[in-house]
């Protein structure tokens, strides 16, 4: 009876290969980020040896964009309804972020990235090839701008009505007369009860 349980649990387990070799490579932390300069550095790439800066940085896919490298064609559809034609354009594919490498500053060649913290607390990466620190790119401080007015017209026609009294604290909330109605029918249902009981 153990050996047919046994058995069944290692049939129903899944597959521990696959789940293994998808979280092997997950990384802790990511060392590049979205304005670095990165190299290709996987020799069977056919982009081997090229330099770029990431446009964007796929965390769930483990993957980055870096431009001018990678460029295959890709095909728009048209719209016949528009006027508009198809038309093919050239543009960057992904490329898994283990195929590159931060480029240090001082060398202008690859290299792996180790962190570091300065005397005033604040933490940095820094190059193992040349120990030169490696500054976060200024793209990531700029944001665009988010448009967080839905329309441009008003709610309100006149200054008047913003400050207009609109709440009345004389008159009664329909809570306190529904919680009312409830204790008087709980109150006579506990009357009904204690006269069958005396009844009887």
């Amino acid at each position: 009876m153990s050996g047919r349980v046994k058995l069944m649990e290692t049939l129903m387990r899944p597959n521990r290969s696959k789940l293994k070799r998808t979280l092997l490579h997950k990384p802790s932390r990511w060392n590049i980020v979205r304005g670095d300069t990165v190299q290709v550095i996987q020799k069977n790439h056919p982009e081997y040896g090229k330099q770029g800066t990431v446009a964007q940085v796929m965390r769930d896919r483990m993957r980055v964009v870096v431009e001018g490298v990678n460029i295959a064609p890709r095909r728009l559809k048209g719209d016949p309804e528009r006027g508009v034609k198809g038309q093919t354009i050239m543009k960057e594919r992904s490329i898994h972020y283990s195929n590159v490498n931060l480029v240090d500053p001082v060398t202008g060649f690859p290299t792996k990235v180790t962190y570091s913290f300065l005397e005033d607390g604040t933490k940095v990466r820094i190059s193992k090839r040349s120990g030169a620190i490696i500054p976060k790119p200024d793209i990531l401080t700029q944001r665009n701008p988010r448009n967080l007015v839905s329309s441009k017209d008003s709610d309100t026609i006149e200054d008047g009505e913003v400050w207009e009294a609109t709440y009345d604290a004389d008159r009664p909330s329909k809570w306190a007369a529904m919680r009312e109605e409830l204790l008087k029918t709980l109150e006579e249902k506990q009357g009904a009860t204690n006269n069958a009981a005396t009844s009887s």
